[in-house]
């Protein structure tokens, strides 16, 4: 049992809520626990200039995190003049994730602008934007359908993220902020809803794992994942 009462095979109360702004083709809140992200999705109907004329589309993605978001208030990127590197590997890795489960010829030449906006940071930010982001890009898909802008859905898988680690010495899933920061081993997950791997990050801080922890964090965030994908199925079927 951890601190906060969960096992270590817990994920931390999930939630979604679709159509959370106005204007945005796809938009969802989703909370991991007391991480809060707003995932805005925008259709534009052109190509960046390396695809035009190619007949496929694209995804890109960006991040950030509010000035308040943390328990001490931080400086926006924008007045730095660029984003952090952490804020650069953060994006590729949502673009990447959500890429995998995409035909972007599907599509047709269009640019699906992802935007994640952390509101409320308590651990796992990423792998919540990319879980969130999904159900956002599913809402603005069937917009597309609905209004006959393209005949088939690109999207030909589901998608999710999660944290795992090894606090205390214990493997466990989705760490909160608190079992984050002072982690022996940080590790992050991205897979499909059939179980292929899009993305493991995986690294040790100041003691080494091995292969039987290794195995045992895959195996929790595979378990929770899948549960996961449930609730993002669950979540698009009442939208």
């Amino acid at each position: 049992m951890r601190s906060n009462g969960r096992l270590v095979s817990d994920l931390r109360t999930v939630k979604f809520y679709c159509n959370y702004t106005k204007y945005a083709e796809g938009s969802v809140l989703v909370e991991f626990g007391d991480t809060r992200v707003l995932c805005n999705v925008s259709i534009d109907q052109k190509v960046p200039s390396f695809l035009k004329g190619k007949g496929q589309g694209w995804l890109t993605a960006e991040y950030s995190m509010l000035p308040r978001a943390t328990n001490s208030r931080g400086a926006r990127e924008s007045m730095r003049g660029r984003p952090a590197g952490r804020t650069m590997e953060i994006q590729r890795l949502i673009g990447r994730s959500l890429r995998a489960v995409l035909d972007l010829k599907r599509l047709g030449e269009r640019t699906i602008h992802v935007d994640c906006d952390v509101i409320q940071a308590d651990g796992g930010t990423r792998t919540a934007a990319i879980t969130g982001s999904f159900v956002a890009i599913h809402n603005a898909v069937d917009k597309l359908l609905k209004e006959n802008q393209i005949g088939e859905s690109p999207i030909t898988d589901f998608v999710a993220a999660v944290s795992v680690g090894i606090y205390n010495n214990i493997p466990m899933v989705d760490l909160d902020y608190q079992e984050d920061s002072q982690c022996e081993t940080d590790m992050n997950l991205v897979m499909t809803g059939e179980g292929g791997f899009v993305e493991i990050q995986g690294t040790a801080e100041g003691k080494t794992f091995h292969t039987d922890e290794l195995e045992e964090m895959l195996r929790l965030g595979k378990n929770a994942i899948n549960r996961l994908v449930s609730l993002q199925k669950k979540t698009l079927i009442q939208a």
